[in-house]
């Protein structure tokens, strides 16, 4: 079983704060009570103000929010197997995962935008064989080729700033860590797409692009980032959002456009400007990276995790509904009428 967005827990808060709303109403009910009737009313009391109906209802929508919840974090188990169109392309994606990448020039940081464009392009790819490189004071190999789509994305939720090592950017090494991980049963065109700021620590990014290319590998490059004033580095430090510094004074990091021109150049591919704006790389893979690779050949069977949020929301909606036809139809009982006096 794994859950595929676990940022969604951040609306964890909202089931807390109905379960103390509900609380908070039962016990003050229950005060109101208490100082209207003696102890031997209340029992009857409590029948007529429905607090076990008040119980029962709030119960019920703290349960339901629970399950909206756990339906937002996409919950997945078993497998099922679907036929999907087959490219002849086999992909690398190399993701910077330097320091550099928190800079939120690109909202909400360069790192996180860039690894949800890299899962719109495994949306829309099925079939085509895909892996992960990251890099920041050395390069990883984070997942190998693979058609499994999901493994790329689990890896990509747990990507932080510095995953790859501390201390500078080595965008070179990560480029030839890319090309000698393509395997050789591969037939077909091959591609890395660098997804970087283009900060370096004379790592040879551009030689390493020409060698790929020699080896029969294009290099697309995607810069992020303000190429002209930059940005700076959010820290949060107890709990103060504050900006890195170095030598007293506040770093901004810019995109260097030049270097990832070169790149793409000596790659044979080419440089897609995103800078500040939200592109749709899913688009621009299908429209210009996956062309060069030519026609879909044949099908192939593809190990999916089987979603299950919609258990979930449907248990939810039962519940809400349940709710509410609990509140129209569960009615007070009449009080009996009053014994009419005699004149």
């Amino acid at each position: 079983m794994s859950f595929l967005h676990l940022d969604s827990l951040f609306w964890a808060w909202t089931i807390i704060g109905a379960g103390v709303l509900v609380a908070v109403g039962i016990s003050a009910r229950r005060r109101a009570m208490a100082k209207l009737a003696t102890a031997d009313m209340r029992e009857r009391l409590q029948a007529s103000a429905g607090l076990t109906r008040h119980l029962l209802r709030g119960s019920m929508m703290v349960v339901a929010m629970l399950l909206l919840v756990v339906a937002l974090l996409d919950p997945r188990w078993g497998v099922r197997y679907e036929s999907v169109a087959q490219r002849n392309i086999d992909v690398m994606f190399v993701l910077d995962a330097s320091r550099s990448m928190l800079a939120d020039d690109l909202s909400p940081s360069r790192l996180e935008r860039a690894a949800s464009w890299i899962d719109d392009v495994l949306e829309a790819a099925a079939g085509d064989r895909m892996g992960l490189v990251t890099f920041a004071g050395q390069a990883s190999l984070e997942v190998p080729l693979t058609r499994d789509s999901t493994a790329i994305g689990l890896a990509l939720e747990t990507i932080g700033p510095r995953t790859g090592g501390a201390g500078g950017s080595l965008l070179g090494d990560a480029i030839r860590l890319a090309a000698e991980s393509f395997t050789g049963d591969g037939q077909g065109a091959k591609a890395i797409i660098v997804l970087s700021d283009g900060d370096d620590m004379e790592s040879w990014p551009i030689e390493a692009a020409a060698a790929a290319k020699e080896a029969g590998i294009r290099v697309w490059t995607v810069g992020l980032g303000d190429a002209e004033t930059g940005s700076r580095i959010p820290i949060e430090v107890n709990g103060e959002r504050l900006f890195f510094t170095h030598a007293g004074e506040e770093v901004w990091v810019k995109m260097h456009r030049e270097l990832l021109e070169q790149i793409a150049l000596a790659g044979d591919g080419a440089f897609i400007p995103a800078g500040t704006n939200n592109i749709d790389l899913a688009d621009i893979y299908e429209q210009v990276i996956a062309p060069g690779s030519g026609r879909r050949t044949a099908s192939a069977m593809v190990e999916q995790m089987v979603p299950r949020y919609t258990w979930f929301v449907t248990g939810a909606l039962f519940l809400l509904v349940l709710e509410w036809l609990l509140g129209r139809c569960w009615t007070r009982p009449a009080p009996s009428a009053a014994r009419e006096v005699p004149a």
